[in-house]
């Protein structure tokens, strides 16, 4: 059992509104500012991932139901990534490892940026706290004895949380039109193939049409509101579904009662009102985070940037958001399709992975290649989101076949990563392979200085 103090560190630390309110609030004393808007500053911050969670919160009680009734109604079965369902499970037996993991990897993080030309601070607490945990179980299963795990677990943790937001700012850059800042979301890897797909659709010479230039007939111009447009997609979308679960199982097992057809209305206006408050919430922080962050960059570690959750980038193209998510839901079905006949684990689309890093990775492949590129790069993540957990699930020892695993890309690939190395070579090779990597960050940095001068 995890003592009070570690459980402490562990809620605190992986709670992203108290986070990020913390780093507005180091932010603005180091930049002198005065009490009220240190305060001002601090609070809004704070306020504001309360705002994009409580929509998470709401888009996530919308989408459970559409999951079952998916799988209810076409009659699937197989193994659902789920990175909350498989951290439930890991905690149990790995609280401990994965505290001090993460508190150790938010300090390396700091030092990397610090003295590397990779200057990125990762502030999506959630997300480093399931990572923490994959690595503490694959460590773990490597043999590594509980100093070691802890240590060299922290640096894994330091270097990933680091380098895969640089994998995808050049692409940030595209979407916000500037290099403030950066996207820390551990699904890094598909939002880059997205980034990538998108330059290879967008024609030699041609400018994309941008998911947000679409142009409606002139009597269905209210759909350029994307919340108008949300909620009659989502409707139809739920409607479907729901024919295919049928009315009885929807009322005896997930509305309470309530008709199906009501209670598949007010689930696609509730997920509507999700995506409406996370863009609210997004715009809230943006707005004090990024000059509240000036002060670490100034005095900490010069010119870093916070790399923040991805419903960071929905403002800057809410269409794709809408179009990545039904994108990379469909990749998901195709892979699903697939997997009998390679004779793989069938791997099911689960529905908040695919909707959150499916609207990011739209949101990407549209900002270098338009409409063709948020559609086509959506669903070359969708069909990563599914195969790489595949290839995940052998090295998470006993609990790579619970019936859940890691859904987001980063995480198969930070996973197969060091769990090879532990087939290879066992927890030596694992302990090598983490210092190759950081020395090669170091002579990055070094050759880059050289060049510079």
């Amino acid at each position: 059992m995890m003592s009070s103090f570690t459980k402490f560190l562990q809620d605190f630390f992986s709670t992203p509104a108290i986070l990020i309110g913390l780093v507005s609030l180091i932010g603005l004393l180091l930049q002198k500012k005065s009490g009220p808007d240190t305060v001002k500053g601090m609070v809004k911050t704070f306020i504001g991932f309360l705002v994009i969670g409580a929509g998470a919160g709401v888009l996530i009680s919308a989408l459970e139901p559409f999951s079952q009734m998916f799988q209810y109604g076409f009659n699937v079965d197989g193994v659902v990534p789920n990175n909350e369902a498989i951290v439930a499970l890991a905690l149990t037996k790995y609280g401990s490892q994965t505290a001090f993991i993460m508190l150790l990897g938010m300090i390396f993080n700091i030092l990397i940026a610090r003295f590397t030309k990779f200057k990125y601070i990762f502030l999506t607490g959630h997300h480093t706290l399931y990572m923490a945990c994959m690595i503490a179980v694959i460590l773990t299963v490597a043999g590594l004895g509980e100093g070691g795990l802890i240590i060299f677990g922290g640096l894994a943790l330091g270097i990933v949380m680091t380098l895969f937001p640089a994998l995808v700012q050049p692409f940030m850059k595209d979407i916000t039109g500037n290099d403030n800042v950066a996207l820390g979301h551990f699904s890094s890897l598909g939002y880059a193939i997205s980034g990538y797909v998108g330059k290879a659709v967008r024609g030699k010479g041609e400018k994309p049409v941008s998911t947000e230039e679409i142009n409606f007939p002139k009597g269905l111009g209210f759909l350029r509101d994307s919340t108008v447009s949300i909620t009659i997609t989502m409707t139809v979308l739920y409607l479907i579904v729901a024919f295919a679960a049928g009315q009885s199982y929807i009322e005896t097992e997930l509305s309470g009662g309530t008709h199906f057809l009501v209670f598949a209305l007010v689930k696609a206006g509730e997920f509507a009102a999700g995506v409406f408050v996370i863009l609210a919430g997004v715009r809230l922080v943006l707005a004090e985070i990024v000059p509240a962050f000036k002060g670490i960059s100034q005095k900490l570690v010069p010119n870093a940037k916070p790399a923040l959750d991805c419903p960071i980038v929905y403002p800057f193209a809410p269409n794709a958001v809408i179009i990545g998510f039904f994108a990379s839901f469909v990749g998901g079905l195709v892979s699903m399709a697939l997997m009998p006949w390679l004779g793989t684990p069938i791997i099911l689309p689960g529905v908040v992975p695919h909707f959150f890093c499916g609207a990011t990775a739209g949101v990407f492949g549209n900002a270098t290649g338009g409409v063709k590129g948020a559609v086509l790069g959506a669903f070359v993540n969708g069909v990563v989101l599914s195969f790489l957990p595949i290839l995940l699930m052998p090295v998470l020892g006993d609990l790579g076949f619970a019936g859940s695993t890691f859904s987001d890309a980063d995480f198969g690939v930070t996973g197969i990563f060091l769990g090879k190395l532990a087939n290879m070579g066992g927890s030596t090779a694992v302990i090598v392979g983490i210092l190759a990597v950081l020395a090669a960050m170091l002579v990055a940095t070094f050759v880059g200085k050289k060049q510079e001068a």
